[in-house]
């Protein structure tokens, strides 16, 4: 488990074909599960019913049930929420923005558009395919084969800091901190609105969206999705959007993104969550000319994690660092500064 503000807890959205078998019409009746026990390699029983189970087993298109007897000329699928590839990452030759680095962990700055680690669409590019040409012999956390070091992620279109893990033993610890939530995080976002208090929190279940499968919810009666918390303070009021900062609790995905949205104040410029459109301010053409190019500028959601406090998982000394805002960030808040002061 590697729990994060952009956690690997997610649902998969698609499933892959993996293995396909045509059954011979001279096949004796035999059960489904020792059939694919004894035709797909490195499968055990065990798996193997866990994956009709969950329903990753299709016979003739539909799933199936372990106890199923596999028939003459019957079509098999094996589907997984991954894509089939092999999960050897390769070494790219892409700078990295290090904050802090030792024997055991580093601290890295991650620019906004950079994807964490390879996956279907983005197999190269990649955080981790940096990580692999720097740092030799990356651990990985089990059950995230081919994320190498990684303790933790963010959104490929949000910027900031993230710990990496270079030894085992920094892995195994870190990660405990994360489950515990005892990991310190901010992040600062603009956001769409003003305020009538200047802090807050929101506790509300954050879950994959029954009408959109890229998109989380929030379900304040805890009916689906997991515990959320997102503490939440004002640092600037300028009149159309805020300038906040989120502490977080928990580190679901999507967490501050969808818990804000949720208040009515979806993150500036976030075409995921409806924050790419005015959502609040005047309907006067040198308004909206002002905010497209505030949009033009900054393409992407308005969030980055500022900071970031642990204990050295070796060293048990508290280590805590902090980023500055990348120039999209720091010139789209300045330019609503200039706007509100002279409008």
């Amino acid at each position: 488990m590697l729990p994060t503000e952009d956690e690997f807890d997610e649902e998969d959205v698609a499933l892959y074909e993996h293995h396909r078998i045509a059954v011979d019409k001279g096949q004796s009746l035999i059960r489904i599960d020792k059939f694919l026990t004894e035709k797909v390699a490195n499968a055990t029983r065990n798996k193997v019913q866990q994956a009709i189970d969950n329903g990753f087993v299709l016979v003739n298109g539909l799933p199936t049930k372990s106890n199923y007897k596999v028939k003459p000329l019957d079509d098999i699928r094996v589907m997984l929420p991954k894509e089939p590839r092999d999960t050897e990452v390769i070494p790219e030759n892409i700078p990295l923005d290090i904050v802090y680095e030792d024997q055991h962990l580093l601290v890295v700055n991650k620019p906004a558009g950079m994807v964490v680690h390879p996956a279907h669409g983005n197999w190269t590019g990649t955080l981790v395919n940096a990580l692999v040409y720097h740092f030799q012999q990356l651990p990985e956390m089990k059950g995230n084969t081919g994320r190498p070091g990684l303790v933790h992620r963010i959104d490929k279109d949000t910027s900031g800091l993230l710990v990496i893990a270079k030894t085992e033993e920094a892995m195994t610890g870190l990660a405990a901190q994360f489950y515990h939530h005892t990991i310190e995080r901010t992040y600062w976002a603009l956001v769409w609105g003003d305020f009538e208090e200047n802090e807050g929190t929101v506790n509300g279940h954050v879950g994959r969206s029954a009408k959109d499968r890229k998109v989380m919810d929030v379900y304040p009666d805890g009916s689906q999705g997991k515990h959320a918390v997102t503490h939440w303070k004002v640092l600037k009021h300028l009149r159309y959007v805020s300038l906040i900062e989120c502490r977080l609790e928990t580190g679901r995905t999507h967490q501050i993104r969808a818990h804000m949205k949720f208040l009515g104040h979806p993150l500036f410029s976030d075409a995921m969550y409806g924050g790419d459109k005015i959502r609040k301010g005047t309907q006067f053409s040198k308004y909206k000319s002002f905010v497209e190019n505030c949009f033009q500028l900054m393409p992407r959601q308005a969030l980055h994690a500022k900071s970031l406090g642990f204990i050295h998982p070796i060293t048990k000394k508290k280590l805590f660092f902090e980023s500055d805002l990348p120039d999209d960030f720091r010139q789209v808040l300045s330019r609503w500064e200039n706007y509100v002061q002279f409008e």
